[in-house]
């Protein structure tokens, strides 16, 4: 949620796994190369404009390499509960995200 990871050349694409999907709070669906090409100008993507801000952060190990994390954010006036899967692959260090949706609190 950093901005300037997200506005980074390297950030979103290290940290996405290459068959990540997102179904984001706006309905919209994303894949990879999609959100690595628009991250940096989504919300939260200004160095100094609005941050998202985490709550309530919940990992659950699913399997060995996969984590299913919740939390909620607030953005402003937005408020979203989140649900993310991240996964690590054999032989590799690095967890990625593989599968992200947010949902609107009104």
């Amino acid at each position: 949620m950093d901005p300037a990871v997200r506005a980074s050349a390297t950030g979103p694409a290290r940290l996405l796994d290459p068959e990540f999907v997102e179904v984001g709070a706006s309905g919209r669906r994303y894949t990879y190369a999609e959100m690595v090409a628009e991250l940096a100008s989504h919300p939260g993507g200004l160095a100094d404009g609005p941050r998202y801000e985490a709550s309530g952060i919940t990992g659950v190990l699913l399997a060995p390499g996969l984590v299913h994390l919740t939390y909620e954010t607030d953005f402003g006036s937005q408020r979203a509960r989140r649900s993310s899967l991240w996964r690590r692959r054999e032989g590799e260090t690095d967890w990625r995200m593989y599968y992200h949706q947010g949902t609107p609190v009104t």
